[in-house]
């Protein structure tokens, strides 16, 4: 058991909780404030960022992996940290004469946090296949919000961002995947993760949530 694996096993002490429980929404109130500001002052090719699931995605599961919680606790995070996020979006959005109304999308954050954060949690498990689908989750989500991007919104923001997202998600997942999974039946769990997570993903942001939204 490497010190990441035991990091992930051992429980934390009510204090470390605590700690992390603070850190973590108070990043994520920050991330949120920055992508409302950013919707003005991003240049064109990255403003995407201040619109995009990933923008929020990204920084929750980094929050998460980075204070390698307990992996029963890593769920209540990614909850708090898009709920923080979120949060943190509309204060900002509101200050700037811009109404926002968080409801729906703390609705989103409820069902996306606890995939996002246990997934992030997943990273340092002990198993490799379980890292596996931690790896194969984050990177679809990458994955399919890249090829929606380009598929779907990429006359009016451009193409850029989304090649980036997309390129991000294929590249990251390949250097854990070399670094950590190693043998091909764990990379092909990933792969098959990420094809999978992607897939509904883009279903999702393509016609269930117009639906929902309309």
């Amino acid at each position: 058991m490497t010190s990441a694996d035991s990091a992930l096993a051992r429980p934390m002490a009510r204090g470390s909780w605590t700690r992390v429980l603070l850190i973590v929404a108070l990043a994520a109130t920050v991330v949120g404030a920055l992508t409302s500001v950013g919707q003005q002052f991003l240049p064109d090719a990255l403003r995407p960022l201040s619109n995009s699931a990933s923008g929020w995605t990204i920084p929750v599961a980094a929050s998460v992996y980075l204070a390698r919680p307990a992996l029963r606790l890593a769920p209540l995070l990614g909850v708090l940290g898009f709920t923080a996020t979120n949060l943190g979006y509309a204060a900002a959005s509101n200050l700037r004469g811009h109404p926002y109304d968080p409801g729906f999308w703390l609705i989103v954050g409820l069902l996306a946090g606890p995939l996002v954060g246990g997934a992030a949690a997943l990273l340092h498990h002990r198993e490799r296949r379980w890292a596996a689908v931690g790896a194969g989750l984050l990177a679809g989500i990458l994955a399919g919000e890249g090829v929606y991007g380009l598929t779907t919104v990429a006359d009016t923001t451009g193409a850029a961002y989304w090649w980036a997202i997309l390129a991000i998600a294929v590249v990251a997942l390949a250097a854990f995947s070399a670094r950590r999974l190693v043998r091909p039946p764990t990379i092909a769990i990933a792969a098959a993760v990420l094809v999978g997570t992607g897939s509904a993903f883009f279903v999702g942001f393509r016609w269930a949530l117009p639906a929902l939204l309309g």
